[in-house]
């Protein structure tokens, strides 16, 4: 998941849970850092093997994504010493690493044997890694997550439906294969109504206080052709970020956004679109995979009424996803470094990062994704195959902040507030970027 996100499920606001076992004296327990969600509360059950192993202790600080990234890196830039472990937004890693926040963890992994290639390449690049692609190692990869889809599946079969959407397209409804698909099924849906209720074609990110609108857009931009800079000259964005392809890419997210969203959806992001459609609003609903467990058990939209997709295919057959999930990291000022790494490698371990991905964590361990019958373990199991195959990731910058701001700004002005052109709004982009750069000595 992405850094200061909109979402309450459930925890409150510096919530401390505590696994310590009895008799562990307060100075043993660690203290590991996250946001306040759902699979928190499967962290807090796994972490009991833990203490029952080591003896050590386990405390937890979950704070709600609204101020999850505040809280947090606050809390390293000022060399606090609350958080022993940290599961840290993967575009936190250039700025950690820089910054000497994270203990660089090359020895240790070598001491004790836990090899980067037996996780799935695209978390270990985009959670681990810094400079990216270089084998300088700050995190473990804990949590995978991306972008994808769910769609009202009992709808999509209703005969009367399936009858008047061939009708009206010539074609069968279907899980859409592409972008101008998806589009068609909204517009089918939007206003529609469906067992008695008025529906709504879909949700989409909008938010515009931390990062929602740029994490939506740009799910759709890669498979537009977007790209943030070019290939043989880091940070020369003219041409990329605001080339022809990256225009119509984000003139389609207006035009989703215009015509297929619910009433009052201006300023929607992961707990917006979760509502929505458990209560029945949308046929489609774009969200982190994170949602897909607690989705898949709700009594009024789960079971056989939910389905899965992966993020489709643009204009010209690319296809990618947004990015999200964490790595784990020990905290460079914790004085418990021996007991965070002892957790490290515990964590590391196949039968535990079995046991997380049955308690709702999503795994990045290939000998559990990659195992046989990983796809029929959950239904969503292979959809988060295919989505985490094809993802791409905003900026891990140090400055990642700045150009998140940047961003949200310019999507929002223009695909919800209506200001100016796609044109305008990307070139815009690349001269805000290109200011944050130069102050950066990157340019």
């Amino acid at each position: 998941m992405k850094s200061t996100l909109k979402v309450s499920l459930g925890l409150a606001v510096g919530l401390c849970a505590s696994a310590a076992m009895t008799g562990v004296s307060q100075a043993e327990d660690l203290t590991l850092c996250w946001a306040a969600w759902d699979p928190a509360n499967a962290l807090v059950e796994l972490s009991k093997d833990f203490t029952a192993q080591t003896g050590i202790g386990m405390k937890f600080e979950f704070v709600p994504w609204t101020n999850y990234a505040d809280r947090f890196l606050n809390e390293l830039n000022s060399k606090g010493k609350l958080c022993d472990l940290i599961i840290g937004d993967s575009q936190w890693i250039g700025g950690a690493a820089e910054n000497g926040h994270y203990v660089k963890l090359n020895d240790f992994f070598d001491k004790e044997g836990i090899k980067m290639s037996d996780f799935v390449d695209a978390t270990v690049v985009g959670y681990s890694e810094w400079p990216k692609n270089t084998p300088n190692y700050w995190s473990l990869p804990a949590f995978g997550d991306v972008v994808g889809w769910t769609y009202r599946k009992d709808w999509f079969a209703k005969p009367e439906i399936q009858a008047a959407f061939k009708e009206k397209y010539g074609r069968d409804l279907a899980v859409p294969a592409t972008f101008a698909e998806l589009k068609d099924i909204a517009e089918f849906f939007q206003g529609r109504e469906v067992d008695g209720k008025k529906v709504y074609g879909a949700s989409i990110y909008t938010e515009r206080g931390s990062e929602g609108i740029t994490m939506g857009a740009m799910d759709v931009l890669y498979s537009f052709g977007f790209k943030y800079e070019n290939p043989d000259k880091p940070y020369e964005m003219e041409g990329y970020v605001n080339s022809e392809k990256s225009v119509k890419g984000l003139e389609f997210y207006k035009a989703l956004y215009d015509c297929c969203t619910p009433p009052g959806a201006s300023n929607s992001y992961m707990g917006e679109g979760i509502d929505a459609f458990k209560s029945g609003q949308v046929a489609l609903h774009m969200n982190f995979a994170f949602t897909w467990p607690g989705l898949q058990k709700d009594e009024s939209v789960g079971g056989d009424k939910v389905g899965f997709f992966v993020n489709p295919k643009g204009p010209d057959g690319d296809q990618f996803a947004q990015l999200g999930g964490q790595g784990i990291s020990v905290v460079s000022y914790s004085d418990k470094q021996e007991s965070a790494l002892k957790y490290i490698k515990w964590f590391a371990q196949k039968d535990v990062q079995a046991k997380w991905w049955s308690l709702g964590g999503f795994s990045c361990l290939k000998a559990v994704v990659e195992d046989p019958k990983f796809p029929e373990s959950q239904p969503y199991a292979q959809t988060f195959l295919d989505s985490m195959a094809i993802v791409k990731d905003f900026w891990a910058e140090p400055s990642y902040a700045s150009l998140l701001q940047a961003s949200q700004k310019r999507f929002h002005d223009y695909v919800v507030a209506g200001q100016g052109s796609a044109k305008d709004a990307l070139d815009g982009l690349v001269k805000d970027w290109t200011e944050i750069f130069q102050d950066d000595g990157k340019m």
